[in-house]
């Protein structure tokens, strides 16, 4: 079974068993992991203590490419020597040993990797982002970079669960004008004008939509506000950041 692997007690960052099974270097931190800011140019988001973490990890923190995140479905072509990427939220590389940051407390990062093509994305999503369509986008770039969607492995990073996440009367609106009556599946209703909203499920359609195959996406289905103990969540007024990091091996 496809789980989190902890890395330290308490964990400060975890990985995904199956992308570890597969060879991937990758990270997704816990509010342990020393020394992460969210990024902003020319500001690099990782402190001396954080770059040694991502050594220690496989990652090389000279190359970390980022973006300023901007909740919507721009992609971006990660810089061959990595740093600052522009505004967007879907990141692309093909170049090996070039990690993909996105940063994130409450929102989906998702990763994707097609191991044969050796092309990498990652992407930012949340609401925002999911009306958009940045999860198809992240998809589309992979393909576009040469890819095959049906070839994607894909992980879901800890993010805010069904059980926490009610959205009011706009948001209802927003996910009814992009999907019609196909939202009603990720909507649980709430108090008046009011739902729980299941982002996990809904990406993860998203995704088999756009020809990812649905046994080769992991999601652990680990909720950010369910845990402030362990993980940072924008909800309950953390205001420190969560990151996900990968590179092609």
């Amino acid at each position: 079974m496809k789980r989190l692997i902890p890395q330290g007690e308490p964990p400060t960052h975890y990985r995904f068993s199956g992308l570890a099974a597969l060879g991937l270097p990758h990270i997704t931190t816990t509010r342990h992991f020393p020394g992460v800011s969210s990024p902003s140019e020319p500001t690099a988001p990782f402190t001396a203590q954080a770059q040694h973490a991502l050594r220690a990890a496989g990652l090389d923190p000279a190359r970390v490419s980022y973006a300023r995140q901007v909740h919507g479905a721009e992609i971006l072509q990660a810089p061959r020597g990595g740093g600052y990427a522009g505004a967007g939220d879907v990141l692309t590389t093909t170049e090996r040993g070039v990690p993909l940051a996105i940063f994130t407390a409450d929102c989906l990062a998702i990763t994707l990797w097609d191991t044969i093509a050796r092309v990498l994305a990652v992407a930012h999503v949340g609401w925002r982002g999911t009306v958009k369509g940045v999860t198809a986008a992240a998809v589309r770039a992979a393909v576009d970079a040469g890819a095959r969607a049906d070839q994607l492995h894909v992980a879901i990073a800890p993010s805010i669960g069904p059980c926490c996440y009610e959205i009011d009367e706009p948001v209802l609106q927003a996910f009814g004008r992009a999907y019609g009556r196909r939202a009603q599946a990720w909507l649980e209703p709430a108090r008046d004008a009011h739902a729980m909203l299941d982002l996990w499920t809904a990406n993860e359609a998203l995704l088999a939509d756009a020809g990812v195959d649905p046994r080769q996406i992991e999601n652990p289905r680990l909720c950010t506000a369910c845990h402030p103990d362990l993980l940072y969540s924008y909800r309950k007024g953390n205001r420190g950041r969560l990151v996900t990091v990968a590179a092609l091996p």
